[in-house]
């Protein structure tokens, strides 16, 4: 696919008259700890596409140089979160439809349509276009895998410094061989999925790590994070649209 072919459907919407066009993505449905975290993104259509790689198959320090070009290059740019505490209430998938209501609420302008990576939002039904593999065919949504990645590891490698027993720096909160065996051996931290698996027979951390224990509190923790996360990469902030 070349970089004229992965914009098609902006292009399709574009010529239709719909002006803010909205690429949504998640990033963090499996693991076992941590947030879920979702992007919109809105392009120009004047927008130069860069073509890349399915985000999950880029290095780090490719996805963080894109995550850069793409919030230069981004009209307008949402992020949303669900915390552990709701995707454990409502349920994984529930939550991850709440944070990519979240992001698309984050936006500085209302969007005429969305592409999404096969996520159905009830709230937009009508005006949303969810297609399987939509980070491999969509730029728009290719960028909002990028930015949900990027924010969500960031995120789980400063909640390491909270909890460094369980090596969330590494594997993100996945559900690997040293990740349950860090839960065995120290329990369950606050960040933990308790719906999750076999994770509902393990036992309570009982130590204070000094994170919020509100749901409001956890999401402006992330919402802070975000912001280190941008001064870290030389941003002011999220595309206004402007």
């Amino acid at each position: 696919m070349d970089d004229q072919e992965i914009i098609s459907i902006e292009k399709s919407l574009w010529s239709k008259g719909y002006r803010f066009v909205a690429g949504v993505d998640e990033a963090g449905r499996g693991p076992l700890a941590g947030p879920v975290v979702a992007a919109a993104v809105v392009f120009s259509p004047h927008v130069k596409p860069f073509l890349f790689r399915d985000s999950k198959k880029l290095t780090k320090r490719e996805r963080e140089r894109l995550f850069r070009e793409i919030l230069k290059s981004a009209y307008a740019v949402g992020v949303g979160f669900a915390d552990s505490t709701e995707i454990d209430e409502l349920n994984i998938y529930r939550a991850t439809l709440l944070a990519a209501e979240r992001a698309i609420e984050e936006l500085p302008l209302k969007p005429d349509y969305l592409i999404t990576d096969y996520l159905k939002i009830p709230k937009f039904a009508g005006r949303l276009i969810a297609i399987p593999k939509g980070d491999e065919r969509s730029f728009s949504c290719a960028c909002a895998s990028v930015v949900a990645k990027v924010v969500r590891d960031f995120i789980m490698e400063e909640l390491h410094t909270l909890f460094p027993n369980y090596g969330f720096n590494k594997h993100k909160g996945y559900p690997t061989k040293t990740h349950y065996g860090a839960v065995r051996s120290f329990g369950l931290s606050p960040v933990h999925r308790r719906s999750f698996g076999k994770l509902s027979q393990e036992r309570e951390n009982g130590g204070n790590s000094g994170f919020p224990a509100s749901t409001e509190e956890r999401l402006l923790y992330y919402r802070e994070k975000l912001q280190v996360l941008l001064r870290r990469a030389g941003l002011s902030g999220l595309p206004q649209g402007e």
